[in-house]
């Protein structure tokens, strides 16, 4: 059983079920290579990416693995006049996540969160357990929850 991180006591305290599921890794994999490891759908496998506003303001967005997010529709949605990824060096002290390792759940500051609408389309989906090599499993509904998330289209089109 994998050492307890950040999101997996976050989870623990909000009495949300999950499983965990670990795998080798040691560097960073984009999240279809996380998919063909998990052998998962890649559209149940979400990734958490980071992103900054000029106003300062960061946000988190969870999309499936085999989408792209569409920084207009990002900005739309969080009432923003543009979006832009922050840099991989930035996340560490920001979130206390490095690249590839990076959770939803239990950042050091709760960031507006933003999951995309094709989290409706799925039985159960994957995110970051909080370090490489370590999935979280839960309920579409739950990591919504979790997370304080607001539900959105955010992906380009297909």
């Amino acid at each position: 059983m994998a050492t307890k991180t950040n999101a997996m006591r976050l989870l623990d305290k909000n009495k949300i079920s999950y499983q965990v599921h670990e795998y080798p890794c040691k560097e960073a994999i984009d999240g279809l290579e996380v998919a063909k490891k998990l052998d998962e759908d890649p559209s149940c496998v979400f990734k958490t990416l980071v992103t900054v506003a000029p106003s300062k303001n960061h946000y988190v967005f969870c999309i499936p693995a085999n989408q792209e997010l569409d920084l207009k529709k990002c900005a739309r949605v969080v009432s923003e006049k543009s979006i832009a990824m922050i840099h991989v060096k930035e996340l560490l002290p920001l979130t206390g996540y490095i690249r590839g390792g990076c959770s939803p759940f239990g950042m050091k500051k709760e960031f507006a969160t933003i999951v995309d609408e094709r989290i409706r389309q799925t039985e159960r989906v994957y995110v970051s357990g909080g370090k490489l090599g370590l999935q979280i499993e839960l309920l579409p509904n739950d990591l919504i929850q979790a997370s304080k998330a607001l539900v959105a289209d955010v992906c380009k089109e297909d």
